[in-house]
């Protein structure tokens, strides 16, 4: 009964990842899809291959925090960890549907954390995980802003006796490489959760000794996220690619480079960033760069309500789901 049960939160975690890629593949291909550098069946290939490749870069820090350093690892159960899968699911579909690109992995902590506290209550949260995280909620689009706002300024005075075509000619080839190191960074944070979330299953199953992250389940989610980025999410790749801001090939170039520094930093520090609302930050920093009224307001407004309604939102649905499957004898 147990091997079947963690089997089933394996295979629901590894579509929670491939969900998560294409609910987020818009942010490694939006702004390289709207500039035209690459062809949108090109820039998810492109994407794709490099949220694999992180595997082989990054280590597992994140995993370990999402695993084990948020919710009190010793009261988790594997109807827990179900409950806190679909949440977060439930709340990608309905986000994915009306094209707002919002977190990911703020739903599935979200409904990790929901399914733990419908369990034993607040006392399943462990109080320095959540610092760092919700830090980072106001932080990560922070430092994308940020960020965003320097490299294109910089760009601007680099390149300020530079003719227009020249300029947009290089930077459709620098564009390839900012977009590369942008899915590398994406593949490298947000795989990780799921790496996380698999092998708190495994060690609440009695299936591992000690929390720790096996290889087969670091390729595993890799490789579920990179299918799930070739699937592509198009609702909201038109929102980030075009609804935000006007980006020519220089704007996508600086708008990825400060994502990915920004997530590359998240990392090494092993904090489960929203790769979304990191280069959401950073794309709104571009346009802000030209003028205020080139950033459509209204629209980012949106996407800043769905960021805060993304925790208890996922956490609401996993909470009910954790009852539902105690009131069927699930453990």
């Amino acid at each position: 009964m147990e091997l079947a049960l963690v089997s089933l939160v394996i295979v629901v975690a590894l579509i929670f990842d491939y969900i998560n890629g294409f609910h987020d593949a818009a942010n490694s291909i939006a702004t390289v899809v709207s500039t035209r550098v690459l062809k949108p069946g090109q820039a998810v290939v492109w994407a794709a291959f490099f949220n694999f490749v992180a595997a082989f870069v990054f280590g597992t820090a994140v995993a370990k925090t999402v695993g084990s350093g948020m919710v009190d690892i010793t009261i988790v159960t594997t109807s827990v960890i179900l409950a806190g899968l679909i949440g977060a699911i439930m709340w990608d579909l309905i986000t994915w549907y009306y094209g707002l690109p919002t977190s990911s992995s703020h739903a599935l902590i979200g409904g990790y954390a929901g399914a733990a506290v419908a369990k034993v209550g607040m006392s399943a949260l462990i109080p320095s995980g959540w610092t760092k995280t919700l830090m980072f909620i106001v932080l990560a689009p922070g430092a994308g802003f940020l960020l965003g706002f320097i490299f294109m300024v910089a760009v601007y005075w680099l390149c300020r006796n530079t003719a227009p075509s020249r300029v947009d000619r290089h930077f459709r080839k620098l564009q390839l490489l900012s977009a590369a190191a942008y899915s590398l960074g994406h593949g490298g944070n947000d795989a990780q959760k799921t790496m996380g979330i698999i092998a708190g299953a495994l060690y609440a199953g009695g299936f591992l000794a000690e929390f720790r992250i096996p290889f087969w389940v670091v390729m595993a989610a890799h490789a579920a996220i990179s299918l799930g980025t070739l699937a592509g999410g198009w609702r909201i790749i038109h929102t980030m690619g075009s609804k935000i801001t006007r980006l020519q090939p220089v704007g996508g170039f600086a708008a990825e480079a400060a994502g990915a520094v920004s997530l590359f930093t998240a990392t090494a520090l092993g904090v489960p960033v929203s790769t979304t609302h990191t280069i959401t930050g950073a794309i709104i920093g571009v346009g802000s760069t030209r003028r205020l009224s080139a950033v459509r307001w209204g629209i980012a407004g949106q996407i800043v309500w769905a960021w805060i309604l993304t925790i208890p939102a996922s956490a609401g649905i996993a909470a009910v789901t954790f009852y539902l499957l105690h009131a069927i004898g699930l453990p």
